[in-house]
């Protein structure tokens, strides 16, 4: 069901804008917010960037309350809007040595899967934030999967959420990386073999020769 935006609403920044919208930081009455707008989205991306505005409302919605994701404040179905994170990308601001943030980090993604939701892009730094008290917080859910969290397909996409985080945790904290997390790292899934060999190409022709934006955008470095 849609929500109303926030109404009489100015926007403070622009943080990016691409194919799939426009996102600003915004305030309203009730303070800052962030908004997805997808009034300038070309006509022929139209529907897919409707429909990822669209799965990241309903994921929100499934996240509700947890509080180290954000809250949907509203979905008209042109203009997404959701509550603001106080925090910096993780490659922003690097959590170099901080065991304690990769723990909290670790809890919340069970909380998530416990709630049958899969991020399903946490291979990008952009999408972990780090709070202004230095935990961890997620964004960006236009990808994820909601299902049966018992289900083999929902434990599958949950390892992978999990394997994304180790390979940050590897870089930030490679000596506390436990022989246990070594051996998920290493264990390679069928689901991520076949979009490295097939979707991985399409998606990077794409993004980058129809689109003219990068794979990696918004990341800090990889080992």
């Amino acid at each position: 069901m849609p929500i109303s935006p926030p109404d009489n609403a100015v926007e403070i920044s622009a943080l990016k804008a691409d194919s799939f919208g426009r996102i600003s930081l915004m305030r309203g009455a009730s303070g800052l917010f962030i908004r997805r707008d997808l009034a300038h989205v070309p006509w022929w991306l139209r529907l897919p960037a409707w429909w990822l505005a669209r799965r990241e409302a309903r994921a929100l919605r499934s996240v509700a309350g947890l509080g180290a994701t954000p809250e949907l404040l509203g979905w008209d179905g042109r203009k997404l809007d959701r509550s603001y994170l106080d925090g910096a990308a993780m490659y922003q601001r690097p959590p170099r040595g901080d065991l304690a943030y990769f723990q909290h980090a670790r809890r919340l993604l069970q909380q998530l899967h416990a709630r049958g939701l899969a991020h399903n892009d946490l291979a990008k730094e952009a999408n972990w934030l780090v709070l202004a008290d230095g935990s961890p917080a997620i964004i960006d859910f236009q990808l994820a999967v909601i299902g049966n969290a018992r289900s083999r397909w929902m434990r599958l996409l949950a390892r992978e959420d999990l394997r994304h985080l180790l390979k940050h945790k590897r870089m930030y904290c490679p000596d506390t990386i436990t022989p246990v997390e070594r051996r998920v790292l290493k264990r390679h899934s069928w689901l991520r073999d076949a979009w490295f060999a097939t979707g991985k190409p399409v998606y990077r022709f794409v993004t980058r020769r129809l689109l003219k934006w990068e794979d990696n955008e918004g990341q800090g470095p990889k080992p």
